[in-house]
């Protein structure tokens, strides 16, 4: 009897020396592991449908959007039959209308890393990506400027309130009738932003297809002081 409980007491002792409890750690990170890798999924998987968090990456926008600004962009915004008005801030792909061509990176890998982190709002979005105002829609005649220096859209002047404090509505003169499914879009930071006015010699006219429109920016995430609806910033309003 001896005999065999001291077998069992040594069986005891090896399940429970450093080598169980190594086994016994393995599973748990491999759990925790697991556990993170299906959260990093669903919240690609919710950046990539529903909502984005997209860093602000330059002062164009401000004092709307700051430079460091995380906000929400609805993905859906657009998709249900629905088009960007006038007024909207929205986030889209500038190829084929703010530049010729993507530029890639020559390490694949780390493309993928960055897309990654731009999806959750890490990191730089693609240089792809811009954010602005949209001044008009598809079939309006958007001018600048009327004897006040305000911009003009279908011969009503914009009260913009958004605008950042010094600026005017417009240094660059320009008229233009924007085509059918098209955006003429422009930062809020009228001296510090590359917009439509800056493309208008190239195909489009400066303006920019509704179907690179990626979303809606709803809403400031971080900073915690900053929170809130983008639309109840910066108080401007269209006539």
């Amino acid at each position: 009897m001896d005999t065999e409980t001291q077998q069992d007491d040594a069986e005891r002792d090896r399940s429970s020396g450093p080598d169980g409890h190594e086994r016994r750690g393995w599973s748990r990170s491999a759990r925790l592991c697991a556990v993170a890798a299906s959260l990093l999924s669903a919240l690609l998987l919710v950046s990539a449908f529903v909502v984005q968090p997209f860093l602000i990456p330059s002062a164009s926008m401000t004092p709307t959007l700051a430079v460091g600004d995380r906000i929400l962009v609805d993905k859906l915004a657009y998709r249900i039959g629905n088009s960007p008005s006038r007024g909207d801030v929205v986030v889209f792909d500038g190829r084929g209308s703010f530049m010729d061509e993507e530029e890639t990176d020559g390490n694949p890998v780390a493309g993928l890393l960055r897309e990654a982190g731009a999806a959750v709002g890490l990191v730089r979005p693609p240089e792809t990506d811009y954010v602005k105002r949209v001044i008009g829609v598809g079939g309006d005649r958007v001018r600048c400027c009327d004897e006040r220096g305000r911009i003009e859209v279908n011969g009503v002047p914009l009260d913009e309130g958004y605008l950042h404090d010094g600026d005017d509505p417009s240094a660059v003169p320009f008229d233009i009738e924007v085509p059918q499914g098209r955006l003429w879009v422009m930062g809020d930071h009228r001296s510090d932003s590359s917009d439509s006015r800056d493309h208008l010699g190239d195909a489009g006219g400066g303006t920019v297809p509704v179907e690179r429109v990626i979303g809606r920016a709803d809403g400031i995430a971080w900073p915690m002081e900053r929170w809130g609806a983008v639309h109840s910033r910066g108080g401007g309003a269209h006539e």
